[in-house]
């Protein structure tokens, strides 16, 4: 019973759409949607994860449902240390003794100011040390590139606040880039489409969902559609219509766009020989964005490199930064150091 006084290490991915929790010798055990419910009136918080997700867009008046993420970085500090403690207390049922040692994701373009505020975060929800790893070298090492050798990896991890693109070689970043147009912007761009094309107001949530079974980066040999539903802005009813793929092309094309950009301008500040070694080894992508279909074939068809989807791209930001848990003192390097010389 020993190993359970002592507080576990652990990892959070500490996302704008979704929190994973890795612990020590366990794997990842917690994956929840970053959101916090919070009654107004009170300030209590009501639920957190799929519980509160599941009130986005529908709540009353006295309760808020907050993504205290945005772009990648806090943007609600209270409810972020709310969620975070709540995650921890999920993963440690005894929490008199439980004092970990924890890594925290960020992105790569983070100002030191928003660092300070995760670390605060991660103290306030009671870690007793915290560690910070930049989220392209998590997600490298979670997809299994081997980032400590001599060879450039490329890793465009798109996630729901950022995207992330960089090239590792010798377990350090060499040249990154973060851009903060990821699924969520997709999700507004959807919104802002429907809206313009169809006068239909959708809510975050339906958006989300029309880009999961609707959504493409590249044409596909068979275009699904599907009914959309929402209010229409004429009459103010509900009304259904029916969209296909193709037309949701376009609607996220702009968004889209940029991340390729990203793609592109990273690619553009690569050394010679790291660009010649991206040729053979090809681009990795990650992060939810990953799953959109046809984004390996757009970048394949935009940059000439050869792409590959990560084996479980949603969670290797997590698994990598879980790596750095496991082999702590291997990898300390690529944690980035609290020692800042002003």
């Amino acid at each position: 019973m020993a190993s359970s006084f002592v507080g576990r290490d652990m990892a959070v991915d500490l996302g704008t759409a979704n929190t994973l929790v890795y612990v020590r010798g366990k794997g990842v055990v917690l994956d929840e949607p970053s959101v916090v419910a919070m009654n107004t009136t009170t300030g209590e918080v009501l639920a957190v994860g799929h519980e509160a997700k599941r009130m986005i867009g529908r709540t009353p008046d006295n309760i808020a449902a907050i993504r205290p993420l945005k772009d990648g970085v806090i943007a609600d500090f209270e409810a972020t240390e709310q969620m975070l403690r709540y995650f921890i207390q999920q993963v440690h049922r005894r929490r008199y003794f439980a004092k970990p040692r924890m890594v925290i994701c960020v992105p790569s373009g983070i100002t030191a100011v928003e660092q300070r505020a995760v670390k605060e975060a991660g103290y306030q929800a009671g870690a007793r040390k915290v560690y910070i790893v930049e989220e392209p070298m998590a997600a490298a090492i979670g997809a299994g590139l081997p980032v400590h050798e001599a060879t450039g990896n490329m890793i465009v991890d798109v996630g729901g606040g950022t995207t992330e693109v960089a090239v590792i070689s010798l377990g350090g970043i060499v040249t990154s880039m973060s851009v903060r147009t990821a699924g969520d912007d997709l999700d507004q761009a959807i919104i802002a489409w429907m809206k313009k094309e169809y006068s239909l107001m959708l809510g975050e949530r339906t958006a989300e969902e029309m880009k999961l079974t609707l959504g493409s980066a590249f044409p596909l040999p068979n275009e699904p559609e599907a009914e959309i539903r929402g209010r229409d802005m004429v009459s103010g009813l509900p009304r259904t219509v029916v969209v296909s793929s193709a037309e949701l092309r376009q609607a996220i094309e702009e968004p889209l766009h940029n991340i390729i950009d990203a793609v592109r301008s990273t690619l553009d500040q690569t050394p010679p020989e790291l660009a010649g070694d991206i040729m053979d080894r090809g681009i990795v992508l990650t992060g939810g964005g990953a799953l959109l279909r046809g984004l390996d074939e757009r970048l394949r068809h935009e940059t000439g490199m050869p792409v590959h989807v990560a084996e479980d791209p949603l969670s290797s930001v997590a698994l990598g930064a879980g790596k750095c848990v496991e082999e702590f003192e291997a990898l300390q390097q690529v944690l980035v150091s609290d020692v800042r010389r002003f």
